[in-house]
């Protein structure tokens, strides 16, 4: 039996699909690639701890590693390596065409997840989630059927209407649509980090078929008290210092995406160097440990080739619009289902478990002494035991 075998309830008409560029595309990539420039030394960019940036270094040997030993056809091999799908979905008269990767199980009683990254991200987060479940287990016995859509806007998804305004909760309604329409109308579980975990939220809040939510970033909850920072243990002061630090002096990008979406999206659509300063920082700053180059390259290559990253970061101008909000800290969407919550040291805003408890009916916590913001992708094993966990424990109580 295979992956690819749609659940029979399923009403949306799914068409298999695979990831490829023309020979002609890659070539034109790489001519650009080795005609852009990298910017002069500068003080601030020879600073190895990259308190200001990215090191120019490290920008120069990824830029000669990318023109001249990377391969993107290996990393779509790696994605054609699961069933892949093309879908239209219908939301407030626009028509999406919605990518998805998906394991469909062949288990009577599978229950249906819903993985859903953010930016600088992609589905290439929750490939070595993919690898990791494929090969634990057979389509007769995967507890899940996993889903992982390209959210709209990013990667293989079409992008939002150009003729109007389009906010992360319209995102979250195309993704509900999806899942009903998949056939999981009766119940589904939705997880996600970064905006994943915003559009989570949103969907266990609004959705009747989104029954419980799992989340590994709570940003934007404030401690509940005067006193909640002196009762944190060690570990999670520390932690939390780094949510500071991102409030202060790391969320400049974010407040680009926000208030000059317009600017920057044409900006790094020029250059496949400045979007790989762009992005690779992210991966460098938000993980435990670097990722392997090619891992970096894999997700900066998908953005250009797909063009996502002006389609991408609409999300942003609720965030630093003229009423605020990062869905976490607002009390619209407090959680009154039971939700779950994976705490790992090195995420962006490692916010204490206590004070996530405030957002919602928090019914599952894990704590992680490794890991960062890119959890599937950083610790796929450990992310994989978490939504075992969480599943196993908590959808009996919501199914």
């Amino acid at each position: 039996m295979s992956w690819d075998s749609l659940p029979s309830k399923a009403s949306l008409k799914s068409k298999p699909w695979e990831a490829h560029v023309s020979d002609q595309e890659l070539d034109d990539f790489k001519q650009l690639l080795k005609l852009s420039k990298i910017g002069p030394k500068t003080y601030e960019n020879q600073l190895t701890d990259r308190y200001f940036g990215v090191n120019r270094e490290w920008l120069a040997e990824a830029k000669q590693h990318w023109e001249t030993k990377y391969d993107w056809r290996r990393a779509e091999k790696r994605l054609n390596a699961f069933p892949n799908f093309k879908v239209p979905i219908e939301s407030d008269g626009v028509t999406f065409d919605i990518h998805f990767t998906a394991l469909f199980s062949q288990k009577s009683d599978a229950v249906p997840l819903l993985l859903l990254h953010g930016w600088p991200g992609s589905i290439l987060e929750f490939m070595g989630t993919l690898e990791s479940l494929s090969s634990k287990y057979q389509p007769e016995t995967l507890p899940f059927h996993v889903i992982v859509p390209s959210l709209p806007g990013y990667g293989y998804s079409s992008g939002p209407p150009l003729d109007r305004n389009f906010t992360t909760e319209d995102c979250a309604a195309v993704l509900d649509k999806l899942m009903v329409g998949l056939g999981f109308g009766d119940g589904y579980i939705s997880q996600g980090g970064d905006i994943g975990s915003f559009l989570t939220r949103i969907l266990v809040v609004k959705s009747d078929s989104c029954k419980t939510g799992h989340i590994n970033l709570c940003i934007g909850v404030s401690p509940p008290d005067e006193n909640s920072i002196g009762q944190l243990s060690e570990k999670e002061r520390s932690a939390y210092a780094r949510a500071e630090d991102f409030g202060l002096l790391g969320n400049a990008y974010a407040r680009e995406h926000g208030t000059r979406p317009a600017t920057i999206g044409l900006v790094l659509s020029s250059s496949p160097v400045a979007l790989l300063a762009w992005i690779g920082e992210k991966f460098q700053q938000w993980t435990d440990e670097d990722p392997p180059i090619d891992e970096t390259l894999d997700s900066v290559t998908l953005y250009w080739f797909t063009e996502s990253f002006p389609r991408a970061i609409y999300p942003y101008r609720q965030f630093f619009g003229p009423k605020p909000t990062f869905f976490h800290n607002d009390p619209n969407f407090y959680m009154k289902k039971p939700f779950g919550y994976s705490w790992y040291p090195k995420e962006l805003a490692p916010i204490p478990v206590d004070w996530v408890a405030k957002t919602g009916n928090l019914t599952w916590y894990r704590r992680h002494d490794e890991g960062g913001h890119f959890a599937a992708m950083e610790k796929p094993k450990l992310f994989v035991q978490d939504m075992e966990d969480f599943v196993q424990e908590v959808w009996p109580k919501v199914k």
